[in-house]
Parts: structure tokens; sequence; C-alpha cells
């Protein structure tokens, strides 16, 4: 019966989202691009932004020519560079309050996954300011424009440029509050490779990772479609011949720029066809230790894909097939086998673990709970799970 009510709510998401305001950010691509946001804002008429960023971001001086084309274009700006991996609830209220104290008319997101996150987030508190983040959790529950956005992704992974989520975390209570609304989607991504040059091999690594995790599990769920199909198999094929390239050689500026075509294509494909329980345990993994998120879906997947068994041995085995690892004698099931093979041996290659260390065992039946509300009834998984299961996940991936 629950895995009845699962479908049935998941068929009911899946028809409901035709009616919805879907779009897309407008691009600018190519190396340099970042150049042209400064006069874009100003053909906007906005005269102040909050650039939300990292202090890392700040000391390597990655901004410096943006925000020098901010002055030239005559548009002030002020800089929030507090935010940290998993995006805690704290750096979202401070970046509201900047955005309130400087009057600003637009936000730029300047750095990963989590700076992105945190100015979606904060720009939906300053619409919705009688809504805290934990009321504004789960699906369409902002409803409202929010103020321009601008992403300027600095990593090739997280697909938040595209996409209508934004995940931030709680502190206190270790829980992550996932958020989906068409309001989140920004007006205007910059696909720079230039801006990716400087990531570290281990960040490029686990990126590149979230990225393919988010086109596997858009691909093998049960609400894709012809559209978001093809935007996996496109972005899983130009990670698997791009992402070691970059992780052994981060200055190839032709491999960087085809990742953030895969990062981006991944996220168009996930914001539609959603993701799954790799997703799920991972939030639940950087909300408790704070594990990066990119490195938690690395290292679960393999698992993962495994635990399904026979239910995604038919997408897995065309993935296979895209990828170039397969015989034509090969059954599904031993082309799905060398997909997931093939995953841990780039993992291996680019020094990913194979397990999480630091789980503490009388943690689990909290993370297997929050796992399960997050993901039932709403993510259309290949295969419903029960407790017994993302337990037993829990207990294979614990170093």
């Amino acid at each position: 019966m629950y895995t009845m009510y699962c479908r049935s709510y998941q068929n009911i998401m899946k028809v409901a989202s035709y009616a919805l305001p879907w779009r897309e950010p407008k691009l600018l691509e190519g190396e340099n691009s970042l150049s042209k946001l400064p006069k874009i804002i100003n053909e906007q008429k906005i005269e102040s932004v909050l650039v939300i960023t990292d202090k890392d971001i700040v000391a390597i001086g990655l901004m410096d020519g943006f925000l020098k084309g901010l002055e030239d274009e005559g548009i002030k700006f002020v800089v929030y560079d507090k935010t940290v991996p998993n995006t805690p609830i704290e750096n979202v209220e401070e970046a509201v309050k900047f955005y309130k104290e400087h009057n600003c008319q637009g936000i730029v997101a300047f750095g990963g996954g989590s700076s992105i996150d945190c100015a979606k987030i904060a720009g939906a508190r300053i619409v919705r300011p009688n809504k805290s983040v934990p009321q504004m959790k789960g699906v369409l529950k902002i409803v409202k424009k929010l103020p321009p956005l601008f992403a300027v992704p600095t990593t090739s992974g997280t697909g938040a440029e595209a996409t209508l989520a934004a995940v931030c975390s709680d502190t206190n209570t270790f829980e992550k509050y996932p958020l989906m609304d068409t309001s989140l989607i920004p007006q205007y991504a910059v696909l720079d490779p230039s801006l990716t040059v400087k990531l570290p091999p281990h960040l490029t690594a686990a990126t590149g990772m979230d990225a393919l995790t988010h086109a596997i599990e858009a691909y093998i769920g049960r609400s894709n479609t012809k559209m978001t199909k093809q935007w996996s198999l496109e972005a899983t094929k130009i990670i698997f011949e791009n992402l070691y390239k970059v992780y052994k050689n981060g200055t190839n500026i032709t491999a960087r720029k085809k990742m953030q075509k895969a990062a981006y294509l991944a996220g168009m494909a996930f914001t539609r066809a959603y993701v799954g329980y790799v997703h799920a345990i991972a939030h639940t993994l950087g909300g408790f230790y704070n594990v990066p998120h990119g490195l938690a879906n690395a290292i679960i997947l393999p698992y993962v894909l495994d635990y399904y068994g026979s239910t995604v041995h038919e997408p897995l085995a065309e993935l296979a097939d895209v990828i170039k690892i397969s015989n034509e004698t090969d059954s599904s099931e031993q082309k799905a086998q060398k997909f997931i093979q093939a995953i841990r041996d780039l993992n291996e290659k680019m020094e990913i673990p194979n397990k999480v260390n630091g789980i503490i065992d009388r943690d689990i039946p909290l993370m297997v709970q929050r796992a399960l509300e997050e993901s039932n009834p709403l993510y259309p998984v290949p295969k419903i799970l029960f407790k017994e299961d993302i337990s037993e996940l829990f207990q294979k991936i614990k170093g």
C-alpha cells in the first residue's frame, strides 16, 4: 500500500509539473564571458547588488575583475563572503540583512553550490519575510518572484545555476532543508571556464561526481522525459570523457568548458526529473557531519545503484553504451555492472574514498528517518526503499 501511495503521489506531481512556469536561465558562455555581466545588470536598471560568495574566492581575487566592471557601470555593490559548505541558515539570514541594509535591488551568487544556494534562499526570505526557512522547506512554498538573481558558478558540479532547488542546514538540529520552487531558477547564469581553472583537484573530483550523480539519478528515475533523458545522457558522456582530464590538469580550458556544460545539463535534467536516495542520504550526512555534498554523493552512488538491483539494469546498460564500456554480447545486467564499476574506478583514480568515516551508530536511526522524509513519497526512484533498506545502506557506506 505504501509503495502504491508513493507512486500515486509521484504520478500526480509529474502531471502537475507540466503546468509549472518552467524557464531556463539566459546563458553567458565561454572564456571571459563574466566580463559581459556588469553591462547586463546595468541594462536591467539595477543600481545596487548584493554579491554572495566565500572568503576563499575573495582571497584569490577571482572576483576582482567583475567588481571593477560593476564600478565601471556605476553599479553599487556589497559583498557577503561568509558562506560555508552546506549553507547554514545563519548565512542566509546574514545575507538578507546585508541586502536590506544596503538597499540592494539584485543578487549575484558567485561561487560553488553553497553560495548559489545561499543566494537563492536569501532571495526567498526577502520576498517572503514572514516565512522562516523551515516553513519554505519542500515543494512550491515560495511562489513569488525573487529579486533578480545572477548565478556565477566557480565549480562544475551542483548545477545550481540551472535548477529550481536550493538546500540549507540547521546547525542546531543537524537537519537539511531542501527548497524546490521555480522562482529559485536564476535569471542569468555565467558559464565561464576560466573561473574553474584554480579549483583544486579534490574539489574538481567531488563536484564533478556531484554532476554525474545528478545525471544518473535523473536518468534512472520514473519522472524523466525525452528531454531530461537526453540531457542526462549527454552530461554522463561528457563527464566520463573530461572529469579525469581536469582532475589531472586543471588548466585544460577545453575540458573545463565541457565540464561546466555537463554540470549545467545535469542540473537541467534533475530540476525536472528529480534525484533519489543518493541525495537524500548525502543530505543527512551533510547535516550531521558536514560531509561535503559532492564527496558524499560520489561515495554513496555505487552502493545505491547496486542496491536497486534489476530495476536499474536497463537504464544503466544504456548509460554503459553511451560511455562505450560495453560489448554487444553483454546482457543488460552485465552492462549495468560494468557501469557501476566504472563509477568505482573513476572514484579510485581521483582518490575518493569508498566509505564515509565518522558515522556514529546512534545517529543512524534519525538519519534514516530524515532521508526517508526527504525522499518518500516525492522522489520518483526506480525502487521504493523502506527504513530497513536505508539502514542497510548506511551500514554499507560506514567506514
